[in-house]
């Protein structure tokens, strides 16, 4: 069961190297974790897809390194990688932009810059090969960056001062939690967890594991039941309530009709729609389903890729969810994955997943980008309560939301 204990990558910190082709990308991630996790050559263009190693590299801790293709790659494969690379923009947490120091920063490396800007990422510049450079050289070589250093990954030269920098522009976390902030120490907190042809064997999923061990945290006691043991748990339970239920979305409606209305009630994907950042617009997106129209586009996407299986949620529950709440005929478009549309323009509605298997940053940006583009974006969890008529119950343990 290897991998079982791992920090789940979308809790880690992604930190991406960029840079131009043989400016030592390739090399400095080498150098910084240790370990020959790219293939390093004088050719150019050595990397030609995005590398990426989840591992440890103190004092950070739990991280993903992310080796990008040469943002000057040229020619119609080239633009593909870039295009790639840009899209490793959207979940970088910290940046690492590699500079050639023997031939300075160029147009290509400013445009990275401004990229890091308008995308609101810490950066560093680090110009590599410093063992060819005197002190004069590289004066001149950085007179035009910011937040530089100069490093050798062939002799190691400030390699460890460069991993105490990224170090240090670690995101800072905020204080967030699943759920921890909103129970107390000592209360009962009922997850409802269906086992069904769609549950992993053997296994929790993410945002299950992730919630116990957050209510654990918080001093509080997690039973965990089948929806088809809910109603037997609750008389078995009698006068000793649980303080919360938190449940699977797809049983959303059949939880809420067995839980007396006096228990408060919400859902995973919910808790992980605000864990990641989300929530807010999700609550304020769900109007857009009563202003379908017949022949609108409904794009459903998803973190993750998995295999579909008769009664998927994203492929099969949440368009007949929708279509029998908007009485209409809709076209639905599915992405999962990295994937995720440029152009939002064509859809009427985005219903997004709670985003457990991507890091905040990457859920934040496609949030944006709906907002930015003027598109309407929901999430499973909320959508599923929205069209149970159950909204208002599965948000109340967040009275700071504005619930229509």
């Amino acid at each position: 069961m290897a991998g079982m204990n791992e920090t789940p990558g979308g809790e880690r910190i992604h930190i991406g190297f960029f840079g131009r082709r043989n400016a030592g990308k390739s090399s400095l991630v080498n150098a910084v974790t240790g370990q020959d996790l790219a293939v390093v050559s004088e050719v150019r263009g050595t990397t030609t897809d995005p590398v990426t190693k989840s591992m440890e590299i103190l004092p950070l801790g739990p991280v993903v390194v992310i080796d990008t293709p040469g943002f000057d790659d040229e020619g119609g494969l080239g633009e593909l990688r870039v295009r790639k690379t840009r899209q490793i923009l959207n979940k970088t947490d910290i940046a690492v932009l590699a500079v050639d120091a023997a031939e300075g920063l160029k147009d290509c490396d400013k445009e990275l810059i401004s990229l890091f800007k308008d995308k609101d990422i810490p950066f560093i510049t680090v110009f590599n090969k410093a063992d060819l450079l005197g002190e004069t050289d590289r004066d001149t070589a950085g007179s035009e960056a910011e937040n530089t250093m100069y490093v050798s990954a062939l002799t190691n030269e400030g390699i460890d001062d460069l991993k105490e920098r990224i170090a240090s522009m670690r995101p800072a976390d905020e204080g967030k939690r699943l759920i921890a902030d909103k129970i107390n120490a000592g209360d009962m907190i009922l997850l409802v967890v269906p086992i069904d042809k769609a549950a992993p064997k053997g296994r929790l999923i993410l945002p299950q594991q992730q919630t116990i061990r957050d209510i654990l945290d918080a001093g509080a006691s997690a039973i965990v039941v089948r929806d088809s043991e809910l109603a037997e748990t609750l008389e078995k339970l009698g006068k000793c309530r649980p303080a919360l239920v938190i449940t699977d979305s797809q049983v959303f409606g059949k939880v809420d009709e067995i839980l007396p209305a006096d228990i408060p009630l919400t859902s995973f994907s919910i808790l992980m729609a605000r864990y990641k950042g989300l929530l807010d617009n999700a609550v304020r997106g769900i109007a857009a389903i009563d202003k379908l129209k017949d022949g609108d586009t409904v794009l459903i996407a998803e973190g993750c890729t998995h295999h579909r299986q008769c009664g998927d949620i994203g492929t099969v529950k949440i368009p007949k969810w929708l279509n029998d709440h908007s009485g209409k005929k809709l076209v639905i478009k599915t992405v999962s994955g990295t994937e995720f549309p440029e152009d939002l323009s064509p859809y009427a509605l985005i219903v997004h997943c709670g985003g457990c298997m991507l890091n905040a940053r990457e859920v934040t940006y496609r949030s944006k980008c709906a907002a930015d583009q003027g598109v309407p974006i929901t999430n499973y969890g909320t959508m599923i309560a929205y069209v149970h008529g159950i909204l208002g119950r599965s948000l109340e343990i967040f009275p700071e939301l504005h619930v229509e």
